[in-house]
C-alpha cells in the first residue's frame, strides 16, 4: 500500500496519475467531500497532521509514503513518528533545493532543513526530493497577463533553473515503486536556467501575444507579498529572492534524466501545455 499525502496539490495529483495501474493506493485528505477521485480506485483516509489518531488510521497497512506537509507546521515530526510506530518502510519526502545553500537562512528553509533532519534520524528508509521552484508558480501572473499583457516580478534578469512539477512527480513515482532510491537526496531542476523576463518571452510565444515585463522594486514586491502572506513568510520569500539575484538558483542538474531516463521538460513545453490558463485565444482585454 502506498499513501499519498498532498494528493490535491500540484505534485500529489501527478503522482496519482503516474502510479502503476492496479497499485494499492490511499490518499490522506483533510476534507474528503471536496475530493474528486483520480483514479477512482484510490482509498480515501480523512485526516489532519494535527490529529494523531487520524494519521494512525491513514498509515495502517502502508509500506511507502509520499510526504507533503503544509508549510511551517510540526506535521512532519508527528507524521514520521506515527509512521515509524506503524511499520512504514519508506518515506519519500518533498523538500526544496534551498536546503543545500549554506547561505539560505530564511524561516522556510530552516523549517525544511529541520524536517529533513527529523526524517533522516527516524530510522525509516527515506528519499528526499529537492526541487527548485515550480514552473507552475508563474500561474500567479495569469491575471495581469490576461488583463494587461504584462508580467511584474522582482529581479527579472536573474536566472532560475525552475522545474516542471510533473517531473518532480515522475521522480517521486520511481522512488515509491522501485528499489535503489533509499538514502538518496535528489535535486531537481529544469533543463535551462531562465529569468522571469525569459519566461515572459516564452509565455508570449505560447500565447501568440507580445507580453511586457516590468521589474518590481523590493518595496513593491514586499507589499505584494504582504497582501498574500504573514510578515515572516513574506520576509522569507524576499530573502530567497535575494539568493536568486546572487545566482544561487541557476545551476542545472541532470537528476530527472538520471532517475527517469528522459530529459526534464522545458519551460517552453510547460507554457504550451498550460497556455489556456493564461488566456490563450483571448484578446488583450481577456475576452
Amino acid at each position: 500500500m502506498i499513501l499519498v499525502t498532498g494528493a490535491t496539490g500540484t505534485v500529489g495529483r501527478s503522482v496519482l496519475e503516474g502510479l502503476p495501474a492496479g497499485a494499492a493506493v490511499r490518499v490522506l485528505i483533510r476534507q474528503p467531500d471536496r475530493w474528486t477521485p483520480s483514479p477512482a480506485s484510490v482509498e480515501v483516509a480523512q485526516g489532519d497532521y494535527r490529529d494523531r489518531a487520524s494519521l494512525e488510521r491513514a498509515v495502517r497497512g502502508v509500506s511507502r509514503v509520499l510526504l507533503v506537509t503544509p508549510p511551517l507546521g510540526d506535521g512532519d515530526a508527528r507524521f514520521v513518528e506515527v509512521a515509524r510506530r506503524a511499520g512504514v518502510e519508506h518515506v519519500v519526502k518533498l523538500s526544496a533545493a534551498n536546503v543545500e545553500d549554506p547561505q539560505a537562512d530564511d524561516l522556510i528553509t530552516r523549517w525544511q532543513r529541520s524536517n529533513e533532519d527529523v526524517l533522516r534520524s527516524s530510522g525509516l528508509a527515506w528519499t528526499l526530493l529537492r526541487p527548485r521552484s515550480f514552473m507552475s508558480n508563474t500561474l500567479s501572473w495569469a491575471p495581469s497577463i490576461r488583463l494587461e499583457g504584462t508580467v511584474r516580478a522582482l529581479y527579472g534578469t536573474s536566472a532560475h533553473a525552475c522545474v516542471d512539477p510533473r517531473d518532480v512527480a515522475d521522480v517521486a513515482v520511481r522512488a515509491l515503486t522501485e528499489d535503489g532510491h533509499q538514502g538518496r537526496a535528489y535535486t531537481l531542476t529544469g533543463p535551462q536556467a531562465l529569468s522571469a523576463a525569459d519566461q515572459t518571452e516564452q509565455l508570449g510565444r505560447a500565447l501568440g501575444r507580445r507580453l511586457r515585463f516590468e521589474e518590481l522594486t523590493p518595496e513593491q514586491a514586499n507589499s505584494a507579498l504582504l497582501d498574500r502572506y504573514p510578515k515572516e513568510v513574506a520576509e522569507a520569500l524576499l530573502h530567497s529572492a535575494h539568493r536568486l539575484r546572487l545566482g544561487a538558483k541557476a545551476r542545472v542538474e541532470n537528476t530527472v534524466w538520471d532517475v527517469t531516463g528522459r530529459a526534464a521538460r522545458s519551460f517552453a513545453t510547460w507554457a504550451g501545455d498550460h497556455a489556456e490558463a493564461f488566456g490563450a485565444g483571448q484578446g488583450a482585454d481577456g475576452r
